[in-house]
């Protein structure tokens, strides 16, 4: 199928008037040279990267002890973006190698009642490594919005190379008439919808366990795939504020229905306009709006009764001195320290573990065995090191068995706390996301 539009503007080509041969993809030299600086740009863009890599080696010095960690840390964050743009670039590479050179190719999956844009220009239209180094600028803010659409870092993470891969191959398709960003949210959006197409989740209530006292409150929502979000892979821009991402505001989303979800993170979370809303969902105005009414009192509904919107303020001194308190208190084995910390109401709750308890008394009782040294269920002593996570303090615990000489990462519990400054709700993560937390496996 010929090209009937410029790949650079849009406009129309040129007749060609008998003429033979290939056709042109750009209706004048001026977009020509407009597509060229793009491709230029990614290549600077790689260029820049490479050269940060070589300074910060070359600048890494073995004294003072401080200046070689500030060093190698900034060194390593370099280097593993050097190394995303690398996967990305092979990955784009082993992609296209599954094409003829003049097949076209669809931006994106698109949802029901949607229309794809196919590509009709050479797929060798822009260079890998040039097109790896333009996304990754883009990586943050991609990836917190598929952790929004899906509340799981690890589902998150292979969204934002999908995106991308689907980016690379419809890439033809993309003619400049919107923002690389807005044109990365369409897909990342829609990959994220038949994401959720494809594994049909919903939230159930947690069932109480044979044996096991949960407290007098209402089993909460258990929402298994959900997952912490590391504070410092955030994006900077006031539009991806750390409140968008808090946990009790992803729990609640996930009891949205998809397209409502994304239409509410899109236009409320991200802040785009209606217009760029209803075009990454393949829709109209009228039905963002519509999807908005019908999402915003849902959410509300699942937000605790304290909160009706998703503004939270940022963790208060009073709350860091309760974390101080809550892992001397875990490490001491202090469970009056340990009590005064907690809410009466306070919900502790394990995904994707069924383990759930509401109210202090319940969640102290089952406590009180694995951290007391003469229960048979002694679990052994703990160390502790503060995080952030989803915008709240969090900790890192670590455990040494009894028998053994080593702390090793047990769980990441992220903590809310109610308007007197007591802890309202525990999360207790599995540890298998220490390291995105900056956190080591064992101490």
């Amino acid at each position: 199928m010929a090209v009937q539009t410029c790949a650079s503007c849009g406009g129309p080509l040129p007749a060609r008037d008998g003429r033979r041969g290939r056709s042109s993809v750009y209706c004048s030299a001026a977009c020509r040279q407009k597509a060229y600086r793009e491709r230029q740009d990614g290549n600077r863009d790689l260029e820049e990267l490479i050269g940060s890599v070589s300074r910060q080696a070359g600048a890494l010095a073995p004294r003072p002890v401080s200046a070689l960690y500030a060093g190698v840390t900034e060194l390593s964050a370099s280097v593993a973006r050097l190394r995303r743009v690398a996967r990305l670039a092979q990955e784009t590479r082993e992609s296209g190698n599954h094409h003829s050179v003049t097949e076209p190719d669809v931006t994106e999956s698109r949802g029901p009642g949607t229309s794809d844009c196919v590509s009709d220009s050479p797929v060798t239209e822009f260079d890998e490594a040039a097109f790896a180094a333009l996304t990754e600028a883009h990586r943050r803010e991609i990836r917190a919005h598929c952790y929004r659409m899906t509340g799981s870092y690890d589902d998150a993470e292979d969204l934002v190379q999908e995106t991308f891969l689907r980016a690379w191959r419809g890439r033809d398709g993309y003619r400049g008439r919107a923002s690389t960003r807005t044109w990365l949210y369409r897909i990342a959006t829609n990959a994220c919808l038949d994401f959720q197409r494809r594994t049909a989740r919903r939230p159930q209530r947690y069932e109480p366990l044979p044996g096991m006292d949960h407290g007098t409150g209402e089993p909460p929502a258990r929402i298994t795939w959900l997952q912490p979000y590391p504070d410092e892979e955030l994006p900077d821009s006031a539009a991806e504020a750390r409140e968008t991402v808090e946990l009790v505001l992803l729990a609640a989303l996930q009891h949205l229905p998809a397209r409502q979800r994304a239409a509410l993170v899109l236009r409320d979370l991200l802040g785009l306009t209606a217009a760029d809303t209803a075009q990454a969902l393949g829709t109209s105005v009228a039905s963002v709006n519509s999807a908005l009414q019908r999402a915003r009192p849902a959410l509300r509904e699942h937000l605790p009764a304290s909160r009706t919107d998703w503004t939270a303020a940022p963790p208060t001194d009073t709350q860091r001195a309760a974390l101080r308190r809550y892992m001397a208190a875990a490490e001491r084995l202090d469970f009056d320290a340990m009590a005064e910390l907690l809410a009466e109401e306070v919900t502790l709750t394990m995904p994707p573990n069924p383990f759930w308890f509401t109210g202090r008394d319940a969640l102290l009782a089952f406590l009180r065995p694995s951290l007391d040294p003469a229960s048979p269920v002694f679990l052994g002593h703990w160390r502790h090191l503060p995080a952030h996570a989803n915008g709240q303090l969090a900790a890192g615990g670590y455990v040494r068995r009894p028998g053994t000489n080593v702390y090793r990462a047990q769980v990441l519990d992220v903590l809310r706390f109610d308007a007197e400054g007591r802890i309202a709700e525990i999360t207790s993560f599995e540890p298998h996301l220490f390291p995105a937390f900056g956190l080591p496996l064992r101490l």
